[in-house]
């Protein structure tokens, strides 16, 4: 795609106005990306938070390591069947209305579960009351950006956007020693509702929510968008368990907590990094956007394979391609895919977003078992050729979408 061409869309319900016709005067880009940042956390913090202060909160209400991988799951498995529905409803009532539900969700949830969760029954349903605001919320996110970002330079702030899921993580991390060992976990959910409500400030600078119209479309979904639906599920699938069981690996093939702490700490970083710095190449404008997506996930298979050695001083080096290649492409997917359908991002992203959180069902319940009955190697052999597959059906999307534009 070169420039700001406008191609067909993939659906023929509904679509957006052009940015030049919704917001004449637009707001500045820092307010834009401030509230696309803002309502990314706020989507996708309760379950991060939960994560983080897992420990305190399976100790009181007596959980099994297995009832939080099930908790977890049933959490992106309901994310996974609300997001294309979310999609349309971004596309119809706009990114400020949607936001602002998605923030509504998340903060009653959290403020559910610190009031009233004295059963695990309870918190599994209140996780999966905010379940849809995690689509909903990243969706409209994405549309803030599409809708209100300068087109210079919005390759760079969907990388930004994106970043703020691994700060998510970090928050979750923090909150354990700076409240739940002090006030109790329950105080953190509180004080993650108040940052998830601040969310509310950023959105309102970008004015008030303005009717949607309808407008046709002249394709239905296409090949090439299912192609990457099933390579952002493969590429998850192969990424989502790094994070839930890399620190176990380290210890068991000889690594201290300590440097299994800090050698995820260390790919956090990394991928805070990385996923802001290859979310600039798609403001270079030269279509390869896709190429730089498969070459990065098979920069992380190949970062990986080093975990087969099992050396804990090669752990450092395949943590980080794993976190800053083969786990930092959302955000420049995102970029590519908004800017392919640009009269319906929100729509076009819930597909491959779907395909994200299915493979973040999946993958870690996967991991767990292929490890349990066949041990780490087979584990690290099955994400290594997940995430090259994943790379395989970026290609094949890739040259489907060079069919389509000629």
């Amino acid at each position: 795609m070169s420039g700001n061409r406008v191609e067909p869309s993939a659906w023929s319900t509904v679509a957006n106005v052009p940015a030049s016709t919704t917001a004449p005067a637009g707001p500045r880009t820092a307010t834009t990306i401030t509230a696309a940042m803002s309502v990314q956390v706020a989507a996708v913090l309760p379950l991060f938070l939960f994560g983080g202060l897992a420990v305190q909160v399976a100790d009181e209400l007596g959980m099994s390591v297995s009832q939080i991988g099930l908790v977890t799951g049933l959490y992106f498995a309901i994310s996974a069947l609300t997001t294309v529905p979310s999609g349309r409803l971004v596309d119809r009532f706009g990114a400020l209305v949607t936001a602002r539900v998605a923030v509504a969700l998340s903060a009653t949830a959290l403020l559910g579960i610190a009031a009233f969760a004295r059963e695990p029954i309870v918190l599994t349903a209140f996780l999966a009351l905010c379940a849809p605001a995690n689509g909903l919320g990243q969706l409209a996110s994405n549309t803030v950006l599409t809708e209100w970002a300068p087109v210079r330079g919005r390759g760079l702030l969907f990388g930004a956007k994106q970043a703020s899921v691994p700060l998510c993580i970090m928050i979750g991390g923090l909150s354990v020693p700076a409240v739940a060992l002090t006030l109790g976990w329950r105080w953190a959910f509180v004080f993650g509702a108040a940052i998830v409500l601040a969310a509310l400030l950023p959105l309102a600078g970008l004015g008030r929510p303005r009717p949607r119209e309808r407008v046709a479309a002249a394709r239905p979904l296409d090949v090439t968008l299912l192609l990457f639906a099933v390579a952002t599920f493969l590429g998850a699938t192969a990424a989502t368990p790094i994070g839930s069981f890399l620190t176990t690996y380290t210890v068991d093939i000889g690594g201290s907590e300590s440097f299994a702490g800090l050698n995820l700490t260390i790919g956090g970083i990394a991928g805070v990094i990385a996923r802001t710095g290859f979310g600039a190449v798609g403001d270079r404008g030269n279509g390869k956007e896709f190429l730089v997506i498969s070459l990065m996930l098979l920069g992380g298979a190949a970062g990986l394979a080093t975990f087969l050695f099992e050396l804990p001083w090669l752990l450092p080096l395949g943590t980080v391609c794993a976190y800053a290649l083969g786990w930092a492409w959302p955000g420049l997917m995102n970029h590519a895919v908004t800017s392919r359908y640009p009269d319906a991002p929100a729509l076009a992203t819930s597909v491959t977003q779907t395909g994200i959180f299915l493979g973040g069902a999946i993958g870690p319940i996967s991991f767990g078992l292929l490890v349990h009955h066949a041990g780490w190697s087979a584990g690290w052999i099955a994400v290594v050729a997940a995430m090259s597959a994943s790379a395989l059906f970026i290609a094949a999307g890739s040259a489907s979408a060079a069919r389509a534009r000629h």
